[in-house]
Order: C-alpha cells, then sequence, then structure tokens
C-alpha cells in the first residue's frame, strides 16, 4: 500500500512559491497552508486583488450515459431536472436516514455528461446506487487539474488571457474556453463568498495553465494563497466545511453526530417535487416539523470580550488563523449549543463565528454566551446569532 503523500500537478510551481515550506495534507495530497511566511497578504488578495488555490485534491467523478442524470437525481437533494446544460448545483447528499454525507458540486458539461464534486471518496456510494442503470461512473480525481483564482479583479485576468466572454458567465455557471491556447473549463464558483472562477484542466496543461494565470495577473495583484487564507474567507462566507463544522454520516460513531440540511442550514436545497432519492422519506418527514438544531452565524461582542480580559489587566486576545474547536455555549445556566469555527475578520472587524444552537435559541437576535478561555480561566463572553453569510458582496453574482 502507497502510504506517500501525492503531489499535484502544479506543484513545480507552488512548492518554489513556499517561503516557510508550510504543508498540510488534503485528500491524500500535499496542499499549501501558505506560500509567504504569513498567510495575510494571501488573505488581503481575496478581498482586494486575486488569489490562486490549488484545489486539484478535491475528488471529482465524471458522470455519463442514458441514466447519467437519474443517478445524479437519485442521490443528491436538488432537483437535477433544474440543473441546465452548463449549470452548476451545490448540495449535499443523504444516507437513507436523511443524514449528510456529504456536500459538493454537480456540473452539467453536456446532455448526458456531468462532473461531481466533493470533499470525501463517494465512487463506491456512486456505483451502489447506479446499480440497475445505464450509467459510467468514473474517477477523475487524479486526472483533472483544478486552480480557483478568487477575488475582484479574477475577471480582468481571465478576460487578460482571452476568455471574451467570461464577462457574460453568470454565477454557478460553466464555459468553456480558451486561455492562451490551454483547453479548459471555468466554472463561477468558489469557496470564498467573492467573485471568482474555478478553472478546470488536463494534468498535462496544468503548468501552462499557471504561468499563464500568474502572468496576466501579476499587474492586478494576483498572489498565489494557501488553506489558512482560505479558512478565513470561508468562514466570512457562512460555507461549511466537512469534518470541521457537521460529521459525515458514514464516520459518525453516534446518531447526536449526525446532521440532517435542515440542521445545517441547507434546508433550501431539498427540493420539494422531485422522483424518489436517497433520504427522501425521512426529509420529508422532517420537513413537515421544525428541526431540533440549527446552524447559526455568531457575533462575539467585542467589548464583552475586551472587558474579560480587561479584569486581568490583559488586552484581548486576535487569533491570526481560523480557529476549528468544538466550543460551548449557553444561555443562563444551560448549555444550548457549540461553535465548530470561526475568525477573526480582518476585513469587519470583528469575531465571527459557526455554531449549532437547539431549538429554539437559533433565531437572529438571540444573545447567548460562547466560553473563552482568559488566562487560563475559563469565562464567558456575549455572543449573538446572526444570518450568514456575514460578508455577502454583490459582486460575487453581479
Amino acid at each position: 500500500m502507497n502510504l506517500l503523500l501525492k503531489t499535484t500537478p502544479f506543484h513545480t510551481r507552488t512548492s518554489a512559491l513556499s517561503e516557510g515550506y508550510a504543508w498540510r495534507r488534503w485528500a491524500g495530497y500535499i496542499a499549501a497552508s501558505s506560500y509567504e511566511l504569513s498567510h495575510e497578504r494571501e488573505y488581503a488578495a481575496i478581498r482586494n486583488s486575486a488569489a490562486l488555490f490549488d484545489v486539484t485534491p478535491l475528488y471529482k467523478y465524471h458522470i455519463s450515459g442514458r441514466d447519467a442524470a437519474a443517478l445524479v437525481d437519485r442521490v443528491i437533494t436538488r432537483d437535477i431536472r433544474k440543473c441546465g446544460l452548463h449549470h452548476v448545483m451545490y448540495t449535499p447528499w443523504c444516507d437513507a436516514h436523511g443524514k449528510v454525507l456529504d456536500d459538493g458540486t454537480v456540473s452539467r458539461l453536456s446532455e448526458a455528461e456531468y462532473r461531481m464534486t466533493s470533499a470525501e471518496p463517494n465512487l463506491r456510494w456512486l456505483r451502489m446506487n447506479a446499480v440497475g442503470l445505464d450509467v459510467a461512473v468514473a474517477d477523475v480525481s487524479d486526472a483533472v487539474a483544478a486552480v480557483s483564482l478568487q477575488g475582484p479583479t479574477s475577471r480582468e485576468i481571465l478576460l487578460q488571457l482571452g476568455a471574451t466572454d467570461i464577462a457574460s458567465l453568470k454565477y454557478f455557471r460553466l464555459m468553456r474556453a480558451s486561455l492562451r491556447g490551454i483547453s479548459v473549463v471555468i466554472t463561477r464558483t468558489g469557496y470564498t463568498g467573492d467573485l471568482g472562477f474555478e478553472i478546470w484542466t488536463s494534468n498535462e496543461d496544468a503548468l501552462r495553465l499557471w504561468d499563464a494565470l500568474m502572468d496576466a495577473g501579476a499587474s492586478y495583484g494576483i498572489q498565489p494563497a494557501g488553506l489558512l487564507a482560505l479558512d478565513i474567507a470561508r468562514n466570512e462566507a457562512g460555507l461549511i466545511l466537512l469534518d470541521v463544522d457537521y460529521v459525515s454520516a458514514h464516520h459518525a460513531l453516534i446518531e447526536g453526530q449526525k446532521s440532517s440540511p435542515f440542521e445545517l442550514g441547507l434546508g433550501w436545497t431539498v427540493a420539494k417535487d422531485k422522483g424518489p432519492y436517497v433520504g427522501q422519506r425521512a426529509l420529508e418527514a422532517e420537513r413537515a416539523k421544525p428541526s431540533e438544531w440549527s446552524l447559526v452565524g455568531l457575533d462575539i461582542d467585542w467589548e464583552s470580550l475586551e472587558k474579560l480580559f480587561a479584569e486581568v489587566h490583559l488586552p484581548p486576545r486576535l487569533p491570526s488563523t481560523a480557529w476549528r474547536a468544538s466550543v460551548p455555549l449557553y444561555r443562563g445556566s444551560h448549555q444550548v449549543g457549540y461553535a465548530t469555527s470561526g475568525t477573526w475578520s480582518p476585513l469587519l472587524k470583528k469575531n465571527i463565528a459557526l455554531a449549532h444552537v437547539k431549538a429554539p435559541h437559533g433565531k437572529p437576535g438571540t444573545t447567548l454566551e460562547m466560553e473563552v478561555t482568559v488566562e487560563h480561566q475559563r469565562r464567558r463572553a456575549s455572543a449573538r446569532v446572526v444570518r450568514t453569510p456575514f460578508f455577502d458582496p454583490e459582486r460575487k453574482r453581479a
């Protein structure tokens, strides 16, 4: 068995740019945590110019054949009939009990051809559900290279490279293009909550694509960026992360660790009028009654936090990176939930978090208390339930 971590087709370039060799594991690959010794400029590029991420480690499945749409519709909660040609859908998928297994995107590449991305391996599960259907499911994870170009100047960079139709590409749509002679598929998607695109190509063209983007982006402030910067941005965008904000039903050890789409704030992805799909009966039953849990945003009160530190004659600590931990939440003397991830938002200038909260305490405007550690003592800071995303610029969809 090969226990060595893989490198992406962009590794020749990304490794040369890495100043501190800060790498982490991602789906069997090594991925950059940051390129510079601090990720601050990389985060700033996401919000002010353009950031380039290597997202090749995403699991990617090619689904084709006469019954390709039937298979996709069978396994996701969205209605694939509403996914037109060259459209992209974000969706979770569930087990038979309506508990989320994973989430990702489905792109309709042609009339009977789809690409599905996911955070975890799903090939066996897809093929199990394909029994009796005229469909082929191929794992193309290692055959398709992908980068994510995110930020306000990302569209201008692609225009410079010859993607003349990019100005009219709508949110969650895709197009085929040639960037300096490199054949690519461009999707107007991303994980930053900002204007951005994901670009898919063959491994053979990966280095040429990277070089072209970096060259064209030089005058537009392009910056290679790693997962530390991405984690801050996705928190600001209120985007959930598997194994951080929820546990896959495949890996949950007890029922209490599982979540339905309704409990993750994804009730809008559960179609009402579609054919049978995995988990449908359980989800329709849950739709008829309020969920016990909800995933919410938290705005942590600065004055409350500052006061706790002032009592021990210290300034508040501002974490430089996003945190991933289970942090208890209280209302009065009762624990009513737990935060799963959060960050100091450099853009919004406040502490924010994502959290699971028991009903009825998840209504926007509800005041809770979040456990914080101040000089080795566990204290409580005030936090207000808010709607996500925390940051939602008009340029994302415009």
